[in-house]
């Protein structure tokens, strides 16, 4: 199925501007028309219809969605790296349908820069990617760390192209942005970058006491010196991560995933949310609870022949995400986020 965009232009009606608006990082300072895995070109956002039943190569864990608003050009989803492809490095898969089949192409490097190495002892795989787009330069943020552990790094490559065919195709490494050590109420992995007020924003975090979040400098993608993580979602020590942000209508929705992943048909991941008018929060669900206190109202869990789903990221009006099977494999989803009532609705297609 065909994907078609939706472009909304500076000076559309008010109307079709909150129809479109899905915050996308590394868009200029606002409207605020996306989030997290995103890119704004000053004229307004993009929007694009579900690209249906998946095909191709879906094994993305903790898929980070990038769709230009360019009709015809390939769209990126960055994953969790695995084992022996490219030393553990973070995976990249392409479509050239609009998201409906999905090929394998490549790992970021083919070697971990030393410095994670090091800085994190055992590192195997790197986790969690979130790619932005900010005035022509890509952004890549990413995680080392090692199952169930508090030492944690998030890291930062970039690259000028998404297009390996061109002859500037480099990932550059750009080092730490972030980091988490024992006794620490967080861990610092699972990044996602979001664009409000003029401000970006990091919100990471796993476990421990939850989901914080931090002021980025808008010149180095990095912490803004001596930041101050700011807690805005945490349920008393169970399993809460993976955090995604993306601003409808008057509000900024703060998605995490719950409970347990990587445990083949035994996960138990699932999708929750909440919502606040501060990008920074307080977010509370539905019933209005505050996602500090353990709220987070439910938005996709076990579906169809899936037992779990999570490890979320959001572009341009779409979500990706992993589901775990009930036979134990996982496979990447893509659908379109449905908003009823001032709450999004996802079905698991």
């Amino acid at each position: 199925m065909r994907r078609k965009r939706i472009h909304i232009v500076a000076g559309g009606t008010v109307a079709a501007i909150a129809a479109a608006a899905v915050l996308v990082a590394g868009s200029p300072a606002l409207a605020d028309p996306g989030r997290g895995h995103g890119h704004g070109h000053g004229g307004g956002a993009c929007e694009a219809e579900a690209p249906g039943p998946l095909g191709g190569d879906l094994g993305a864990h903790d898929p980070g969605l990038y769709t230009p608003c360019e009709e015809g050009e390939p769209w990126y989803v960055f994953a969790t790296g695995w084992g022996p492809l490219g030393d553990g490095n973070i995976t990249i898969r392409t479509s050239v349908d609009d998201g409906a089949t999905w090929t394998y192409t490549d790992t970021v490097w083919d070697v971990k820069p030393a410095w994670l190495t090091e800085a994190v002892p055992g590192v195997d795989n790197l986790w969690a990617p979130e790619i932005v787009e900010d005035d022509g330069e890509y952004l890549l943020y990413y995680s080392a760390s090692t199952f169930g552990r508090q030492r944690s790094v998030i890291g930062l490559a970039t690259n000028t192209t998404l297009d390996p065919s061109d002859p500037g195709y480099e990932w550059v490494d750009q080092g730490q942005v972030w980091e988490s050590n024992p006794g620490d109420p967080y861990n610092a992995i699972d990044p996602t970058v979001l664009e409000a007020r003029g401000e970006r924003y990091l919100a990471y975090g796993s476990w421990w006491s939850g989901i914080y979040m931090i002021e980025l400098d808008r010149r180095s993608g990095k912490a803004e010196d001596g930041a101050v993580p700011v807690h805005v979602a945490g349920r008393g020590g169970a399993g809460i991560e993976a955090p995604s942000l993306v601003r409808h209508g008057r509000y900024y929705y703060l998605f995490t995933s719950w409970d347990g992943c990587c445990a083949g048909a035994d996960s138990t991941y699932s999708i929750r949310v909440g919502r606040s008018t501060s990008p920074t929060g307080p977010f509370t669900d539905r019933d209005g609870v505050a996602l500090t206190e353990g709220g987070g109202t439910l938005v996709l869990g076990a579906h169809g022949d899936y037992v779990a789903t999570g490890g979320q990221s959001i572009h341009h009006g779409l979500m990706a995400y992993h589901s775990y099977h009930e036979d134990g494999h996982f496979d990447l989803g893509v659908e379109e986020i449905r908003w009823r009532g001032g709450w999004p609705v996802l079905d698991g297609v």
